[in-house]
């Protein structure tokens, strides 16, 4: 019979039992073991693996109902039974129990192992989160019986020495790799920092003797005192790290004789008010990470945290805040006490990034660890990604599904690549299009590319687009058919050539080295010599081209910098359109490109889409503001070479340059309507045109196409909706003397205003009501289905744009209205609660403030209100459904946004 099995002596002059003197009786070769809940998840996962490095030292398990069942290891089939009893009187025998069980289940297990078997002298209970009574419960059993508990919460013990584990997972899948035997024994709080100390202790020639995962329940029941006496008893052990967490006086009470690396972490937790994850201390507690630092600097007789750069430590141990900084601290201590490592050093755990990008970003040096090279074979796949020009997504079904955009059902705010159209409403129109096409907004620099190659296609004079948008236009139909009509004549034939210089570009410059770092695409000490203009490309004529001769005046007049165009302007003779619009288009892709950010299909596509942008903006002006070198009184100069995008589509919409009050709100508006995510009837519109196409074979995909069922997709009810709201303004203002909407001072007493509209309202309520109706219009902007029912309710994406506002300094009347209108309806008893103004009543706001002059002058009427109110919607969403189209060009399957016939019902 081992000895093990024998005495239930106490040790040591502790107030309550110990029965283990030394760490060398921790997990020893005679140990034999029962694992109650064998068949566990989490036990089925490790068990086979202790079981095996240990020599077998499981006996059985036991699994209540599964009795007859075996757990299948490297080393033999273990037997499972029904109960601890069960397995007893078929002759094994233990005396260590392991508890899986469910933290309701826990002292139920440990009081069968205790009561049927007087051989137990072990427990190892890695349930977590078991309640203070049955901890409390479990504790006196214990002591009752003379038996050594560990945990609860932790993951075991192991000896590097003995080569054994009991219970958990210490050592990872291969503990024979990590837990090399040496002279340091660990004790831990945290099972999965266990094995990664011994990890970091290996690499700088420390191995381990017992390593003791302790848990951090609020009971730890084989705690710091009772293994400073079993360290102090192990010959083997020369030294011990700790690793602290805020929590309990352990610490304090232990009496430790060798030296002590105390790791202790957890200083954030002393700021909570309740306990998060292991049972830390909390604010008020004197048992925080603070004060363990304090209890261990006075054990060791030093004044300070040891660091790299302030190395305090005495012959009796150091204190740490970062497990990093354990090994080193170690050797140090263990230097003043003439002990060196235990075997040679095997290397370090220090970060070594096979690859790395600081996207753009100028990081601290000590944030720019050097990137090595990689094992084999990896080394040869990771320069073959680096050789890839652009990233690559996975393709899926994509139907109602975005890589794109989504919105947040809480605040009900979308986002486009990650920036909220929140953020959107605060960025000029060249940043959006920037977030739509290079996934991020951009720089100073994209915009002044950004503004001319869209500007160069707007004015239409004489084009075949012109001709189809007027025809459409002149027959009465939408302004999303209107444009539909033009973006038709701009086909795949029409960026073929601007399509094939860019590729050009990009490999041949990708080849001549041009950098990954921010900025590489304006380098301007890159040398572009090297880079001929093969290939039977023509990337310059003889004769010079008009609108790449203007194009190429309006980015140097806004001072955008470009390496390809200082190549392409290099060449001899005189620069084609395509080869000026494809220099632009490289420039504008090249960072994203290198960061892997877009794809190099995206990219490629960038010359079609600016085209198709430019047409759309000047399909929707009128045919007579298109005139030979100028668009709505614009001179071609100023149209490409001053006036930014937001302007040049102002001046599209109004048919005159915007004040900047305007241009403001405008730009706002813009941001606003970018997106309402994969699930609006646009988006589904210009993502079923793709799928039509066929993604798989992108060169299939028609990009202008794609645009007309996004433009199909929208129509009174779904974009030119906002008009409702300026209608219900501009009857509510009509006859008020408004003047202008901007102008703090405009004289009109606006809760009047909505004193009059919720009378109107209340009685047009009520006579519905007495009528037997339950068909009651609701008013347009105000309530909202997400937030509703608290005394006063708000739509935060409002209340942003109300703030954003105020703070510039800028009124509207419109939107003051509103607000008195929700306070007033309350007051009146026509709605139970203040309802909140939402996001369409702020553009509503918006568009009527920018069109109340021209309408007081007479220059619009009520459906040129209504064309305005809708066009303006397109602008933004063209963008957005852009981004959608790339998307799902990108990832999309062929035909995915199609609906099974089984999800398909029949009406009669």
């Amino acid at each position: 019979m081992p000895a093990s099995f024998n005495s239930k002596r106490a040790v040591g002059d502790f107030k309550y039992h110990v029965g283990i003197s030394s760490l060398t009786q921790i997990a020893s070769r005679d140990d034999r073991v029962c694992v109650l809940n064998i068949l566990g998840g989490e036990s089925s996962d490790v068990t086979p693996v202790s079981h095996a490095y240990s020599g077998g030292n499981i006996v059985f398990g036991t699994a209540p109902g599964k009795g007859g069942q075996v757990l299948e290891t490297p080393a033999g089939n273990i037997p499972v039974y029904n109960n601890v009893r069960d397995g007893l009187a078929a002759g094994h025998r233990f005396n260590c129990g392991v508890v899986y069980l469910p933290p309701s289940a826990a002292r139920d297990g440990v009081a069968e192992l205790i009561r049927v078997n007087d051989e137990l002298r072990k427990v190892f209970i890695i349930t977590e989160k078991i309640s203070v009574h049955d901890a409390r419960e479990i504790r006196a059993m214990g002591q009752q019986h003379g038996v050594d508990i560990f945990g609860a919460n932790g993951l075991g013990v192991a000896d590097a020495w003995n080569q054994v584990r009991i219970g958990g997972a210490l050592g990872g899948d291969s503990p024979g790799d990590a837990l090399r035997p040496g002279s340091i024994a660990i004790f831990s709080n945290s099972g999965g920092f266990s094995t990664t100390i011994a990890q970091y202790l290996r690499m700088s020639g420390w191995g381990t003797t017992t390593v003791i995962s302790s848990g951090k329940d609020v009971y730890i029941h084989y705690a710091a005192p009772e293994f400073a006496f079993a360290l102090a008893n192990d010959a083997r052990s020369k030294a011990a790290v700790l690793y602290c967490e805020p929590g309990g006086y352990y610490e304090l009470d232990a009496r430790f004789t060798k030296p002590v690396v105390a790791c202790v972490v957890g200083r954030w937790k002393s700021k909570l008010t309740r306990a998060v994850g292991h049972a830390g201390a909390m604010a008020g507690g004197s048992d925080d990470a603070s004060a363990k630092e304090r209890w261990f600097m006075d054990k060791f007789g030093v004044d300070a945290v040891y660091t790299p750069e302030r190395p305090v430590f005495s012959a009796k141990g150091a204190v740490v805040t970062n497990i990093a900084h354990i090994p080193a601290a170690l050797t140090a201590v263990m230097r003043a006490n003439a002990t060196l490592p235990d075997f040679a050093p095997e290397g370090s755990l220090a970060l070594k990034p096979w690859f790395g990008s600081d996207a753009g970003l100028e990081l601290p040096e000590a944030l720019r660890p050097p990137v090595v090279e990689a094992l084999a074979p990896y080394a040869a796949q990771i320069a073959a990604i680096n050789r890839q020009i652009g990233g690559v997504v996975p393709r899926e079904t994509m139907k109602d599904a975005s890589g794109a955009s989504q919105m947040d059902a809480k605040t009900q705010v979308s986002s486009l690549h990650g920036t909220s159209m929140l953020t959107a409403a605060t960025l000029p129109l060249e940043s959006n299009v920037a977030l739509a096409l290079l996934h991020d907004p951009g720089g100073e620099n994209d915009r002044k590319l950004i503004a001319p190659a869209i500007a160069a296609y707007v004015n239409l004079h004489g084009r075949p687009e012109l001709a189809a948008a007027e025809a459409s236009r002149v027959e009465g139909n939408a302004p999303s058919a209107v444009l539909a009509a033009a973006a038709a004549i701009v086909g795949p034939r029409r960026q073929q050539a601007a399509r094939a210089a860019l590729v050009y570009m990009i490999e041949r410059f990708h080849a001549a080295g041009l950098g990954q770092q921010f900025g590489a695409a304006l380098d301007e000490s890159f040398d572009v010599g090297a880079i001929d203009a093969g290939n039977g490309i023509a990337f310059t004529s003889d004769v010079a081209d008009p609108r790449a001769e203007a194009l190429l005046a309006g980015v140097q007049a806004r001072g955008g910098r470009s390496v390809f165009l200082r190549w392409l302007q290099g060449l001899p003779g005189h620069p084609t359109e395509a080869a000026v619009l494809a220099a632009i288009s490289a420039t504008l892709a090249w960072g994203p490109l290198a960061r892997k950010r877009i794809s190099r299909l995206t990219a490629e596509s960038f010359p079609w889409w600016l085209q198709l942008f430019g047409t759309l903006i000047g399909a929707s002006a009128d045919a007579e503001r298109h005139q030979p070198g100028r668009f709505a009184g614009i001179a071609e100069a100023d149209l490409l070479g001053r006036l930014s995008l937001g302007e040049i589509a102002f001046a599209a919409l109004l048919g005159q340059r915007p004040e900047a009050h305007d241009l403001y709100a405008f730009e706002t508006l813009v941001g606003l309507l970018l997106t309402n995510g994969p699930g609006a009837i646009s988006a589904q519109g210009a993502k079923g045109a793709v799928a039509a196409d066929g993604p798989e074979q992108p060169e299939r995909v028609q990009l202008n196409k794609a645009l007309a069922g996004f433009l199909t997709h929208t129509g009174f009810a779904h974009g030119g909706n906002g008009y409702e709201g300026i209608a219900f303004l501009k009857a509510q203002f009509d006859g008020s003397g408004l003047v202008d909407p901007a102008d703090p001072a405009h004289g009109i007493d606006v809760r009047a205003l909505a004193a009059r509209a919720v009378d109107t309202y209340g009685r047009y309520k009520r006579e519905r009501k007495e009528a037997g109706s339950l068909d009651i219009a609701k008013l347009p902007g105000v309530n909202h289905p997400v937030f509703k029912d608290k005394p006063v309710n708000v739509d935060p994406r409002e209340q942003f744009i109300a703030k954003l506002f105020e703070e510039r300094g800028e009124h509207n009347v419109f939107h003051a209205f509103y607000r008195a209108l929700v306070q007033q309806l309350f007051d009146a008893g026509v709605s139970r609660n203040v309802y909140c103004v939402n996001v369409d009543a702020v553009i509503a706001a918006l568009l009527l403030k920018m069109l109340w002059k021209p309408m007081r002058a007479g220059a619009i009427g009520d459906g040129d209100l209504e064309r305005a109110a809708f066009t303006i919607f397109l602008y933004p969403r063209m963008l957005g459904c852009a981004a959608e189209i790339d998307d799902h060009l990108n990832r999309g399957r062929n035909m995915d946004t199609r609906t099974p016939a089984s999800q398909c019902r029949f009406v009669a």
